[in-house]
């Protein structure tokens, strides 16, 4: 792990791994926002920052200038490991148009409306049981114990691989995401992705199964069956994207309904709450940040971007932009006008959002359901991982 040394100024070196930003980067935007609303650094390489929301959006409308060729948002310390099963990166959230349009079209029915109803009573069930393991403990880790275990779980059932696996994934996943600049485990985490799900797709050609693994196996394009690699990547996007994401956003809900009572009850006691609630939870606490890589020399609101810059898409902050919502940072479960972009914004916009809300809605239902009344055990105690990811991996709560 790399010593950073501490930010002077955060308009031209912030540090979005910097202790301050991890625990409560809001105070930072808001500053950045009156100051320099697109923020530099050289940090890791030369690097912008994004705070406002027409910005962000803006930015991710731009395909030409701001390719998606690159998401990373903290590249690797070291030397990247030499994987050419990653020729395709992960796609479709990795890849410009065209590959991206017809990768994505292969996701999309995966995760429709109509599909993840189908996989609403398992996730329920799922929730129940957790609650069961530690209720009468009268206190439990929301995060490790619960939210952690949740997204993996149903994951692991679209993609048809054994709930046992559960924690290595999870594992694995926090390697790659969580740990950005110890490369030595983000490099464990791939290659631990990498290897696991090269004898998964040798073994699904043989002995197809109904999931989504074996169904890219025998999808054809243009007549001809889709690459062995590209089926690693997309099958590593779905573990990645679909379980950090949503465990850090029922992860942040819970920490909210622990330290806010009044909203604890408003969901225990008024279910037509609950609609506009999840998707005010969802823009307050948005976890995911992404990156682009800019393509040529381009001048973006009076910054000069150079070819190769990465360019963060700061949703979560784009989300508290006063000029769009009304006390931005105001918890308010009854916000109607809510064009919250914690899904990202554009042709990459989360293909995995239904699913998300299913997973986020059901995990708090369960959890009110059997305990109304919780608090943290030290809010001193509570952390936080950040990066491409932000959400609570340690948050004690008593009840």
């Amino acid at each position: 792990m790399r010593e950073t040394a501490p930010v002077g100024d955060w308009a031209t070196d912030f540090d979005i791994l910097a202790p301050e930003y991890l625990d409560d980067p809001f105070r930072i935007w808001d500053e950045l926002r009156g100051t320099c609303p697109v923020a530099h650094t050289e940090r890791r390489g030369s690097t912008w920052l994004p705070t406002r929301y027409q910005d962000v959006v803006d930015l991710a409308h731009d395909i030409p200038h701001f390719s998606s060729a690159d998401i990373v948002v903290v590249p690797f310390a070291g030397e990247v490991p030499d994987e050419p099963v990653l020729i395709f990166g992960l796609p479709p959230i990795s890849a410009d148009p065209p590959l991206h349009t017809w990768t994505r079209r292969l996701l999309l029915p995966w995760f429709s409306h109509t599909r993840v109803a189908s996989y609403e009573a398992m996730t329920r069930d799922l929730c129940s049981s957790l609650v069961d393991s530690f209720i009468a403990d009268g206190e439990c880790d929301a995060a490790g114990q619960y939210a952690q275990q949740i997204p993996v779980r149903v994951i692991a059932s679209i993609l048809g691989v054994p709930e046992e696996m559960s924690d290595v994934f999870t594992g694995w996943v926090r390697d790659v995401l969580e740990f950005a600049d110890d490369t030595e485990r983000r490099t464990r985490g791939i290659r631990g992705l990498i290897e696991y799900f090269i004898e998964e797709v040798e073994r699904r050609a043989t002995e197809p199964g109904n999931d989504l693994l074996s169904e890219l196996l025998q999808t054809e394009v243009d007549g001809e069956p889709i690459e062995r690699r590209l089926v690693l990547g997309t099958a590593a996007l779905v573990l990645i994207a679909g379980v950090d994401t949503t465990w850090s956003a029922i992860g942040s809900s819970l920490w909210h309904l622990a330290t806010h009572p009044e909203d604890r009850h408003r969901l225990v006691n008024d279910p037509g709450a609950w609609s506009l609630g999840i998707e005010e939870l969802l823009r307050a606490y948005s976890p995911v940040t992404m990156a682009r890589v800019v393509t040529g020399d381009v001048e973006f609101q009076g910054c000069p971007m150079k070819a190769g810059d990465k360019v963060l898409m700061n949703f979560p902050a784009a989300n508290r932009d006063p000029e769009v919502f009304e006390n931005p940072d105001v918890v308010d479960l009854d916000r109607a006008q809510n064009r919250h972009v914690a899904f990202g914004s554009g042709i990459h916009r989360c293909a995995g959002s239904n699913l998300a809300r299913m997973e986020l809605r059901v995990a708090l239902e369960e959890f009110l359901k059997r305990i109304p009344d919780f608090e943290l055990v030290d809010p001193a105690q509570v952390t936080w991982a950040g990066g491409q990811v932000r959400g609570p991996r340690d948050l004690r709560v008593k009840f």
